[in-house]
């Protein structure tokens, strides 16, 4: 990973912007679409963003921004930037953002047509309902446990609340999903680990290894694979007697070498 994804709260907070023309203007849609306030040079602020067509003119302003302790944006030139804009999908609160590290912004936006094409409008109020719902979840489902599962369940592909359907009222949606259970059986899965490439897993298992509540590795498992698992999930060497609450996944080594 080249750069740090963040999204950054800006509402009232300033913005320096500087340059004139589209691609400022376009910065200033997105800064005031976010709640910040837009700057002159001179003022305190928490970013700034260049958009200069003269190369000489976009550094030195850069140069003196980041003197000050600023991070700077300067639009088309990364290697200028202490940070980067992706290409933007707003189903608020839901927000992707893709970037390819400045390596082609077309590639960005061929990306983000593709995604936003996926994303149902249901998406943004989904959120939140799930978000209003927090303290009526917590009632019926008191321990983070028990949360995580209902909610893994209740958002897989095909379940009530699969993130990638309209939902025609998803408040409704999210109360009758409160009410249902999130006790679950011990579970355990054997995946075959056949090739450092984590893309050789089919989608059945990629899907098991981000939910999974444990995660054994039996061999030397490839790095690339162990990372797309669940991150807090708890790693062993050996399969536990008796088998832990949620789903086990056992990745045994079975490639060359």
């Amino acid at each position: 990973m080249d750069t740090l994804p963040i999204f950054l709260k800006l509402a009232g907070r300033r913005v320096i912007l500087i340059g004139d023309g589209e691609a400022a203007e376009a910065k200033a849609r997105l800064i005031r679409a976010a709640g910040g306030r837009i700057v002159a040079e001179a003022e305190d602020a928490a970013l700034a963003f260049i958009a200069l067509d003269d190369d000489a003119e976009a550094t030195a302003h850069a140069a003196r921004l980041r003197q000050r302790g600023l991070l700077v944006n300067v639009v088309d030139r990364p290697a200028l930037s202490d940070f980067l804009m992706g290409a933007i999908i707003d189903r608020s609160p839901v927000v992707l953002a893709v970037s390819t590290g400045g390596a082609s912004a077309s590639l960005a936006r061929a990306l983000r047509t593709r995604l936003e094409a996926l994303l149902p409008a249901s998406l943004g109020p989904l959120a939140r309902a799930i978000l209003a719902a927090r303290d009526a979840v917590s009632r019926h489902h008191p321990t983070p446990s028990d949360r995580r599962r209902l909610w893994e369940r209740a958002l897989a592909e095909g379940a009530p609340l699969d993130p990638f359907a309209s939902l025609p009222d998803p408040a409704a949606a999210v109360s009758a999903t409160i009410t249902g259970t999130s006790t679950t059986t011990p579970q355990i899965v054997h995946i075959p680990i056949t090739s450092p490439d984590p893309g050789d897993l089919t989608l059945n298992q990629l899907n098991l290894l981000a939910r999974c509540d444990t995660l054994v590795m039996q061999g030397p498992i490839p790095t690339a694979v162990v990372d797309r698992a669940r991150r807090d999930a708890t790693r062993l060497d050996a399969v536990p007697t008796p088998l832990p609450a949620g789903v086990t996944v056992v990745l045994g080594w079975d490639g060359e070498g």
